[in-house]
């Protein structure tokens, strides 16, 4: 039995996504582009949140998640006089969603390969959140109030898996754009992350 066999499964799973090297190509196919609209000059360091002293990025993403949430709090609890507020709040979800993916994508593209192979996972498994929220919403604006519940709590299943992946590359790989004055004063010295003010 290999030591990585020994780790919790959770563990050796991302280990081996960052492994995979089958993700390359797609990778490939995707950096240029992200690059060219994300990641290069003012508009890259907004996006990076150069400007805040760290990344932007889990900012925006509690936007998202937090309403994506509390819409389906109001859905399992709320009764049906909070279906208004329940639709609301899944639509302010989608609406703040593109420019959370943005500062994501800044991010990743100045990351390293083992980082890009899990981010690209964690960007498709976001966007299957999206599409179930669309859905979601659409069907709350129709009436069918519960079966878009039904969608959003498989979007949350697909949103918590993203988060996972994600929260994976801010603590485990510690992606993100920081200041180098928050490094230079570490007291312990310590040396993760990015030293310089792009996160790479």
């Amino acid at each position: 039995m290999s030591s990585v066999e020994k780790l919790p499964p959770q563990v050796s799973a991302m280990l081996r996504l960052e492994e995979a090297e089958s993700l390359d190509r797609a990778v490939a196919a995707v950096a240029p582009v992200v690059g060219a609209a994300f990641a290069t000059g003012r508009r890259g360091r907004l996006l990076r949140g150069e400007w805040l002293g760290h990344a932007l990025h889990p900012l925006l993403t509690d936007v998202v998640i937090g309403t994506w949430t509390s819409a389906s709090v109001l859905d399992a609890i709320g009764g049906d006089d909070t279906r208004g507020a329940a639709r609301t709040l899944v639509g302010v979800g989608l609406v703040s969603v593109g420019p959370t993916a943005w500062t994501g994508w800044a991010e990743w593209s100045g990351s390293g390969p083992r980082e890009q192979r899990v981010g690209l996972v964690h960007a498709v498994t976001n966007g299957v959140a999206i599409g179930l929220y669309g859905a979601s919403y659409l069907s709350r604006r129709r009436g069918r109030h519960t079966q878009g519940a039904l969608l959003a709590f498989a979007g949350a299943a697909a949103m918590g898996a993203a988060a996972y992946l994600g929260g994976h590359l801010s603590t485990a790989r510690d992606v993100g754009t920081r200041h180098p004055a928050f490094s230079a004063t570490d007291g312990a010295g310590a040396t993760g992350g990015s030293p310089d003010p792009t996160g790479h």
